[in-house]
């Protein structure tokens, strides 16, 4: 086998001559990952590095707004779309999945035609899935010399297909004892992982390839694709969502390692440390042997040349309680850094302790080589709902700038034991809302800004990071606990972050999303129901409305429980400052921001309303276009960042914005709403950008091709 083929203004203009300098004169030794050559798209995030990066450079500032749609897919077909995920481009066919069955799909690139479809057969685990619909995309790999498509399943099925025909491999992984299946091209991936996990072979049942893991211990599911590096199907996975679950039990989301020509079942590695292997005493009871969710449900990253695969992870079972498994937890909410060989560890990096904030790592790590310093850097750049964004070397783990430390607020939820600290980057800064503090608050003018503190502390709108949530009933009398950012994030899976590898720039699309959480006791919980995997009830489970009385009682995430209107306000204009969303520029050489700008455009009537506010009326500067909450979508190409947000007449556009300015240079308009998915490479000489829309994909071309007299 061989390797893959291949009109905002800027806050901060003047540091966006740093990224002219390198743009104009990048160095050799700062390469792009293998993945893009012949400006294919053959990665889920483009090259193995997952920077969505393309070389292709026809479409630049002078003919953007020359773009036309070239065609466009609808994919009722198959069921509802699957509105997050990313075609693949290679050997001139465009390879993508979509409907709650997860049916991997050929496209002609240049009409939108289907070429080849292929569907797994129906199992009640696949019914069973709560991730149905959030399949991301495909892997692709030449395997002697013919090209092979690797797909998993919201049933946790592998599958390799020819990328001719679609059709299962021959002579591929072994055969699954359910109808519908072929006697080859499939790998029943929870027989591997259950096979040495006490809570199955404690059962001493038979294994039933229909059911998978009996739901009392367990369930696994996946929501992003495997990645291909160096011969190697490396599988991570996804498991219940933790903000519903009511009782402790889960399976561990070990992550698997495949041989890519046969299939065969290469190595493990126990996500959940076990007696004698390195982060076990970090569970400081014997919850290691029978909880779980712990998993990897974003994408994954690779060097094949360093021969690692990057792996980020989620929490442990139970968002907003983790009383009954006491301790740092590792590898929840962590970067690991795997051999591809052998799948031994060979560094981490936790990048939230003992997490109950729902904090699970939502993209996949981005891999650029920097200078800093005058000191090359092979590094790994991860955005998190934290809004933080860590900078580590790849080779080694080593952070690329000092993390600190720091203490944080502890829990008054009876059982519960928080770390005392967390692991603060100290460069760079926090791209988006980090707690809420009088840092965040207008200041215009000094008259306003007193006003807006007084209405903050009267509210007792502050928080601070890291606040725990309340349980209802608590002696304090306290509500829900302010969480900013929420669950939501900073960053989130509907906006990757990407990075420009031949300048060392990383662009950040966030939100300012908050919360407020609360715990009740899970018996009697309106979440609890014969869906819920496991039998044992944890003390505290999230709390919904109805769930309990006393402080707290209104619960739920997020919500005001009927509060009036915007109370954060003086006479309707906000106390905090914006934008609510935004696209930071991060030069990841030095660690310091180039530009920063609002995602999209407010509405007109939101923008109307602040320019003739009477408070702001004769105030020099002050914004009027906070942007849109949510994230945007992101490619970058040699002179371009290409980005999706709505302009104020609520129109869906893609934007092409000037990466040394943060300028928007053109817009064009899209046939509606998009997230997750976008992507440019060229066929036949000709350069498209692929949209994915919540009913299917849209392409545009300057010069699209004409598909037997017609464009489709």
């Amino acid at each position: 086998m061989r390797r893959p083929a291949s009109g905002a203004r800027a806050i901060v203009p003047a540091l966006a001559l740093v990224l002219g300098v390198l743009l104009a004169a990048p160095t050799p030794s700062l390469a792009q990952g293998p993945g893009t050559e012949n400006a294919q798209w053959t990665y889920l995030g483009g090259d193995a590095w997952h920077t969505r990066y393309t070389p292709a450079d026809q479409i630049d500032a002078s003919n953007f707004e020359e773009l036309k749609l070239a065609w466009r897919w609808n994919a009722s077909s198959f069921g509802p779309s699957t509105a997050r995920a990313t075609p693949t481009y290679v050997d001139g066919k465009l390879i993508t999945v979509s409907g709650d069955r997860r049916h991997v799909i050929a496209l002609d690139p240049v009409s939108g035609e289907v070429l080849w479809t292929f569907t797994e057969p129906n199992t009640h685990r696949w019914e069973y899935s709560m991730r149905a619909g959030y399949g991301k995309g495909i892997a692709y790999a030449e395997v002697d010399g013919r090209g092979v498509v690797y797909i998993t399943s919201p049933g946790f099925f592998l599958h390799a297909l020819d990328a001719e025909t679609g059709r299962p491999l021959e002579n591929w992984g072994r055969p699954v004892a359910l109808a519908g299946f072929g006697e080859s091209g499939t790998v029943d991936m929870v027989e591997d992982l259950i096979a040495d996990w006490s809570p199955w072979t404690s059962m001493d049942r038979p294994y039933d390839p229909n059911q998978g893991i009996p739901q009392d211990i367990g369930y696994i599911t996946s929501s992003s694709p495997p990645i291909v590096v160096n011969d190697v199907v490396v599988i991570g996975n996804s498991a219940e969502q933790g903000y519903n679950q009511t009782r402790v039990e889960n399976v561990p989301g070990d992550i698997l390692g495949y041989d890519a020509g046969t299939g065969e079942f290469l190595w493990k590695f126990h996500i959940i440390p076990r007696p004698g292997e390195f982060g076990h005493d970090t569970w400081e009871n014997d919850a290691w042997q029978w909880t779980g969710d712990v998993s990897s449900w974003a994408p994954m990253s690779a060097d094949p040349a360093l021969g690692l695969v990057y792996i980020v992870t989620n929490g442990a079972t139970i968002d907003y309680y983790g009383g009954f498994h006491p301790g740092d937890n590792l590898f929840s909410t962590s970067m690991i850094a795997l051999d591809v060989k052998t799948g031994e560890r060979r560094w981490h990096f936790q990048m939230v302790h003992h997490d109950i904030w729902n904090y699970d790592t939502p993209t996949a790590p981005v891999l650029m080589d920097v200078t800093v310093d005058g000191r090359q850097i092979k590094g790994v750049f991860q955005a998190t709902k934290q809004a933080f964004l860590y900078a580590l070397n790849r080779e080694t783990g080593e952070p690329i700038w000092p993390i600190e430390e720091r203490p944080v607020p502890q829990s008054n939820v009876p059982g519960e034991k928080l770390a005392a600290t967390q692991p603060f980057p100290t460069k760079p800064a926090a791209y988006d809302l980090q707690g809420r503090t009088e840092a965040h608050l207008i200041d215009y003018t000094p008259e306003l800004r007193q006003r807006a503190l007084e209405v903050a502390r009267a509210g007792n709108f502050f928080a601070p990071f890291f606040n725990p949530p309340t349980h209802v009933g608590n002696e304090q009398g306290a509500g829900p606990a302010r969480n900013c950012p929420g669950g939501t994030g900073g960053t989130n899976i509907t906006g990757p972050a990407v990075g420009d590898p031949v300048a060392g720039v990383m662009f950040v699309t966030s939100h300012s999303g908050c919360g407020r959480l609360s715990v009740a006791p899970a018996i009697g919980s309106n979440l609890d129901g014969d869906h819920q995997t496991g039998t044992t009830y944890s003390d505290f489970s999230r709390a919904t409305s109805g769930a309990g009385g006393g402080g707290g009682g209104r619960g739920g995430r997020g919500g005001r429980g009927g509060r009036r209107a915007n109370p954060e306000s003086i006479d309707g204009l906000s106390i905090w400052k914006g934008p609510v969303g935004r696209i930071s520029a991060i030069d990841m050489n030095t660690g310091e921001y180039l530009w920063v700008i609002p995602n999209g455009d407010a509405a007109e009537a939101q923008q109307e309303a602040l320019r003739n506010h009477p408070l702001l009326q004769g105030v020099p500067n002050a914004p009027t276009n906070p942007g849109r909450g949510g994230h945007a979508v992101m490619t970058v190409t040699p002179t371009l960042l290409l980005a999706s947000g709505q302009t104020s007449d609520n129109t869906w556009n893609l934007f092409a914005i000037d990466k040394r300015t943060g300028e928007r240079v053109g817009a064009i308009e899209i046939p509606g709403s998009t997230r997750y998915g976008l992507s440019s490479w060229v066929h036949d000489g000709e350069q498209y950008i692929i949209v994915q829309l919540n009913d299917g994909l849209a392409a545009f071309a300057v010069n699209p091709h004409v598909a037997g007299g017609r464009a489709h």
